[in-house]
């Protein structure tokens, strides 16, 4: 059902079209269809700055004023005062909600002490310090040219062409300097090692 909001409507013409058709014996009064068109727009904009998400207002909307629907004509003349009555009932669902909601989260919640916490291995890290001394005192033990070319290429990122240039060598030897820095590091490591 599609409710005409007259000269006050907001900027979408079917924004609060309701469909009271949820079983068959519900048909919309005269009386609902007015109530609606009168407070729906107010309900709307309560609910959706309480929810923070407009569609979630107007599927609250919508079920207040199916539950209004249900109570029929002659429940609907006893309500004094509707829009205490519809803000009431509002209140109440978005409650209901909130409640589901914190269910359905506390199911999934798993306390902090059942959870097994996982920290730094400490064998690990002391594994790694000691390598790299070892790696350090391995570098330190090159000879100086040999250090200083490992070093320019492993530690700074130059190219063997930059560092040719660098050292008046020619790129052929940067690349011979590299091997014995590489070769005698393992052999330093590996002797540590052992």
């Amino acid at each position: 059902m599609s409710v005409d909001h007259g000269p006050h409507a907001l900027d979408e013409p079917d924004e609060f079209a309701v469909d009271f058709r949820r079983d068959d014996e519900i048909v919309p009064s005269p009386a609902l269809e007015a109530l609606y068109r009168e407070q729906s727009p107010r309900l709307l904009r309560s609910l959706t700055r309480r929810t923070s998400n407009r569609e979630e207002a107007r599927d609250l909307v919508q079920e207040v004023f199916y539950r209004v629907a249900r109570l029929g004509t002659g429940g609907l003349q006893l309500i004094d005062r509707p829009q205490a009555y519809l803000s009431r009932m509002a209140a109440n669902l978005l409650r209901d909600r909130a409640k589901q909601a914190w269910r359905r989260n506390s199911d999934s919640h798993v306390a902090a002490d059942e959870v097994t916490l996982v920290g730094v291995d400490q064998e690990r890290l002391l594994e790694t310090r000691d390598m790299l001394a070892r790696v350090e005192a391995a570098v330190m033990k090159l000879r100086p040219k040999t250090r200083e070319i490992f070093l320019a290429h492993r530690i700074e990122g130059l190219s063997y062409a930059e560092i040719a240039l660098r050292t008046g060598l020619s790129v052929k030897g940067v690349e011979k300097q590299m091997s014995k820095a590489i070769c005698a590091i393992d052999r330093l490591i590996a002797r540590d090692r052992a």
